[in-house]
């Protein structure tokens, strides 16, 4: 018999086939205090990324957005603020991350455009050329297989479409880099049990972010996946980035 293939979760070492599953029970664990852990882990510093991540994106009227990992609405509901007559699909593999997104009032005054779908980025549950925009806020790194989620990406983008990621990164200053880790590690597992009583996902966030590849190294990710025009921004120094590439 064949080895199993491994990956990362964390800092540990996992078979490729149990990451899905574990990835699954931190965001099942943490679903309900989700977006108030945001808040308090970034200082609120997360909504003037998503905002950065709105304004270069520029959404557009008559568009179809395909946010992946959208949990609970917070991009797809950005884009609708900006474009009225768009619509979004959200796609999450956590229903109860999907089901907290239905809650909110905001997603329900907009419900005849929005689409709330549980499904894989390794394997999306979509038609080729279905989708103007893709777009994965802080998902892409707790995909078992980074390059197989970027090849579905191109593959569902009509042409003419753009990707655009949007995810923590690495500050490429050593020593800020460093005092930044002091903060993660410290402060972030100890501020996730006191908020949602649950320690071990929030460690493991913070670890999935050390093992996510750096800036330019994604880059190449992306063109290798087929996509042109690649180019990002730094948020915050290096803390955070944005990849965007299009689908010529």
């Amino acid at each position: 018999m064949s080895e199993k293939k491994q990956t990362h979760f964390g800092f540990r070492t996992v078979d490729e086939d149990a990451k899905a599953g574990m990835v699954h029970g931190v965001f099942s664990s943490v679903a309900s205090r989700y977006d108030l852990m945001n808040d308090l882990m970034s200082a609120g510093i997360h909504r003037i990324w998503k905002t950065a991540m709105m304004d270069w994106l520029a959404p557009r009227n008559g568009q179809h957005l395909l946010d992946v990992a959208g949990g609970t609405g917070d991009i797809a509901l950005r884009f609708l603020d900006r474009a009225p007559g768009a619509r979004v699909t959200v796609c999450d593999m956590t229903e109860s991350m999907l089901a907290e997104g239905r809650k909110r009032a905001d997603a329900v005054e907009k419900g005849d455009r929005l689409a709330w779908v549980t499904g894989d980025a390794m394997a999306l549950p979509f038609a080729d050329a279905s989708f103007d925009r893709y777009t994965i806020s802080f998902g892409i790194r707790n995909v078992t297989r980074i390059a197989d989620a970027l090849a579905e990406a191109y593959r569902v983008l009509r042409p003419g479409g753009r990707l655009m990621v949007l995810e923590f990164s690495q500050i490429p200053v050593p020593a800020m880099q460093w005092a930044y880790d002091r903060y993660s590690f410290n402060v972030i597992p100890a501020m996730g049990q006191a908020v949602t009583g649950d320690r071990d996902s929030y460690q493991y966030l913070v670890e999935s972010i050390r093992k996510f590849p750096d800036q330019d190294s994604f880059a190449d990710m992306i063109r290798t996946a087929g996509f042109g025009r690649v180019h990002y921004r730094n948020l915050s120094m290096g803390i955070a980035a944005l990849h965007s590439g299009w689908k010529l």
